[in-house]
């Protein structure tokens, strides 16, 4: 989903400010009756204390409705409200899926309600099939009828099982679903597997135990910001290894980007962290 600001409805809330508007309103009532109140100002003012009281629980009745309107929208519900909105669009949450997950299925089932069988429509066919299907790309081969769904798994390295890909193929090949026209055919995204090597030096206050952190760092990386069609970039490899206590990253393998077609999908093989000492 594309990142969306706060919409209008959402109010920010300052207690301070509604305190301010608490005691001008009750100082000019008490004006209004010939009550000069100036002493607003001192902690332990009755009068205060009740407005104080009135303003916490002012600021908690607006965050309550501030609560409810998110819950309303897509882009900002969650749990059992994100279940109702996605119910609306007959997208039911599958058994372990996140809140992340189920808004780009939603998404995905909006676009896909287009005719003609868009991109669209086959992603998110796929997404409801399994929580571990993260990526799907649908493309014709050699301009016939056939097609092909490339898919990547969350787990095992994005390569999917052979029952994930027979879970897929059953799901495209439903009468209520298939087109008469396409031919579809499930496969693996993942073309290779590739084994990075870096050399390493860190800053003089670094932990040593970080050498041995990093591979894994890499890996979270990759599996949030890769995918099918995604280049594995060295400049990429190097920023995402420059962490905190890091002093410099040069990659030796691979010696340059590599670049992933439009269908595949690239893993990354054996990382090689090579401790070159430390330095400012």
């Amino acid at each position: 989903m594309i990142p969306l600001a706060n919409p209008a409805v959402i109010e920010s809330l300052d207690y301070e400010a509604v305190l301010a508007e608490l005691l001008a309103d009750a100082t000019a009532r008490l004006a209004a009756v010939g009550i000069a109140y100036d002493v607003g100002a001192l902690e332990f003012d009755p009068v205060k204390i009740v407005l104080e009281a009135a303003a916490y629980r002012e600021v908690l009745l607006r965050a309550r409705i501030n609560d409810a309107a998110r819950a309303n929208l897509l882009g900002f519900a969650g749990g059992s409200d994100l279940d109702h909105l996605a119910g609306f669009y007959e997208v039911e949450r599958l058994d372990g899926e996140s809140d992340a997950a189920l808004r780009q299925r939603v998404v995905l089932a909006i676009q896909g309600h287009s005719t003609a069988g868009p991109e669209e429509r086959y992603a998110a066919i796929a997404r409801a099939v399994d929580p571990r299907i993260v990526d799907v790309r649908v493309y014709r081969v050699d301009g016939g009828p056939a097609l092909e769904c490339a898919l990547v798994a969350s787990d095992n390295n994005g390569i999917p099982d052979q029952p994930l890909i027979d879970a897929l193929q059953a799901a495209l090949d439903a009468p209520q679903v298939r087109s008469i026209n396409d031919h579809v055919t499930v496969v693996a995204a993942v073309a290779a597997e590739i084994d990075i090597e870096v050399d390493i030096w860190l800053r003089p206050d670094a932990s040593a135990v970080l050498i041995e952190e990093l591979p894994g760092i890499l890996a979270a990386a990759w599996a949030d910001e890769g995918g099918i069609g995604v280049d594995l970039v060295t400049s990429w490899i190097a920023a995402r290894l420059h962490v905190a206590g890091v002093a410099r990253v040069e990659v030796v393998a691979p010696a340059a980007s590599i670049v992933a077609a439009d269908h595949e999908a690239l893993a990354l093989g054996t990382v090689t962290v090579n401790d070159r000492g430390r330095m400012r």
